[in-house]
């Protein structure tokens, strides 16, 4: 139903305009992205409801929003139990192993920023790019120390190579996810992307590279171990991946269902690791009692902290993260009730053509953010070639970089190198991440034209 011209229409366009102001400017007001885009799609979905009930509709609202909500909830289901095996896997120790190698190696500040930037590109297809980010941050200052220009330079870096490793998975970020989950790409088929993505790092990172201040850093130590069951822990992470996918293009399932089904390995083996940790502290205090020790405050409650607990790794989910996602998915859901994302499908897609208008998406996610952007893509159901539909993926998975607020991983790499890595610094290379964003676009040209 074209509601495009009612009065409830443009109040939802000006609730939506004012929600996502706050959202960009989340790092000057301290509110939570999630909070002010929930509110909005509550009232944008009253209005929606009561546009309809005017012209004697009460249920294709109702339809409209279920639809909505049921998406939103296997992208939920999904991202939960992957952030849950990325905290266990941070509690394991993996991440802290894998720093304490890298800041103890004493390689060269010109090193480091090659060797992060690689592991970032090759850990965020699988890890995806907000978790692999905010580790190599924490790399790269530990390494950087005082110098201020060499953290800021390699977190622009981590991010470029953060987000375009994420762009030839659907593991890699939420766009590639939601893709993969509409359809609209098989799973092999995103690695098409690989080169494309490859050289949208490489030229920014080359350029960059050259404004890299010169020697070895202080020398540091830092000490780490894995944690009993962290390799098992990796393991399953692995063979839930492979049920994800396994079950999406085998059996036609909803790939959510791999990943739940993964979840519950998790947590029976925490089950195993629970019971371990009991049974070592209950031997630590028949040793403590055997050698006269009184036991320390009250028995369990000083040993506490040793038993593992997969809902305390649950609970660090990024929740603001999961719940911005609603309030996204639901806000622009409900644009497209009154009818304005058709309306921007036939301008975008038939006037301007799909080549332009994916370009422009990346743009877009880079002043936005590329999760609505892409959402809006997809409720459109532009009419595109499978060289179109990577194009777009492309786009919105790389574009954000041109901007730190323009994906999630600079947002959270801005606020783990604080006051050092800025909105304004990134700012400056803005155009070096350009030329590997136009560089990228034209090898997709090139080496995909047979997908067009």
């Amino acid at each position: 139903m074209d509601m495009t011209t009612h009065w409830a229409g443009y109040l939802a366009i000006a609730i939506f305009i004012g929600a996502y102001f706050l959202v960009i400017i989340e790092e000057n007001i301290h509110l939570k992205k999630s909070k002010p885009v929930i509110v909005a799609a509550g009232f944008i979905w009253m209005l929606v409801a009561f546009a309809y009930m005017s012209v004697g509709d009460s249920h294709t609202a109702e339809e409209l929003v279920r639809h909505n909500i049921l998406e939103f909830a296997e992208l939920f289901l999904f991202l939960l139990a992957a952030m849950t095996y990325i905290n266990t896997m941070e509690e394991r120790g993996v991440f802290d192993v894998l720093r304490a190698w890298l800041v103890n190696q004493g390689f060269s500040l010109r090193q480091v920023f090659w060797i992060t930037g690689v592991i970032a590109f090759l850990m965020s297809p699988i890890a995806d790019n907000l978790a692999t980010a905010l580790l190599m941050a924490t790399v790269v200052i530990s390494v950087g120390g005082s110098n201020h220009r060499f953290i800021a330079l390699a977190c622009i870096n981590i991010v470029v190579a953060a987000n375009a490793g994420g762009a030839f998975s659907p593991f890699g970020d939420i766009t590639t996810l939601m893709v993969w989950q509409k359809e609209h790409l098989q799973f092999t088929e995103f690695f098409a992307l690989i080169v494309p993505s490859i050289v949208n790092w490489l030229v920014t990172a080359s350029i960059i590279s050259f404004a890299l201040p010169s020697g070895n850093p202080d020398p540091v130590t830092e000490k780490a171990q894995l944690q009993h069951g962290a390799l098992v822990v990796v393991l399953l992470f692995m063979v839930t991946i492979s049920m994800a996918v396994s079950v999406h293009n085998f059996l036609h399932m909803p790939p959510v269902i791999g990943m739940m089904t993964g979840l519950g390995f998790l947590k029976l083996f925490g089950y195993y690791l629970q019971r371990r940790d009991r049974s070592m502290v209950a031997q630590e205090l028949v040793e403590a009692t055997a050698l006269g020790i009184e036991a320390i405050h009250e028995g369990d409650k000083a040993t506490s902290k040793k038993f593992y607990d997969i809902y305390s790794n649950l609970q660090r989910a990024e929740w603001d993260t999961l719940m911005f996602f609603y309030g996204v998915i639901l806000c622009v859901g409900g644009l497209g009730a009154f009818g304005y994302l058709a309306v921007g499908s036939e301008w975008l897609y038939t006037d301007l053509g799909p080549t332009i208008s994916n370009i422009f998406v990346g743009i877009a996610s880079a002043l936005v953010d590329n999760i609505p952007v892409m959402f809006a893509v997809l409720a459109m159901e532009p009419d595109m070639s499978q060289g179109q539909w990577l194009l777009v993926t492309l786009t919105a998975g790389v574009g954000g970089s041109m901007l730190s607020i323009g994906s999630a991983a600079g947002v959270a790499v801005m606020g783990q190198a604080r006051g050092i890595y800025t909105f304004f610094t990134h700012l400056k290379w803005t155009w070096a991440v350009a030329l590997g964003y136009a560089a990228s676009i034209a090898t997709h040209f090139w080496i995909n034209k047979a997908a067009f």
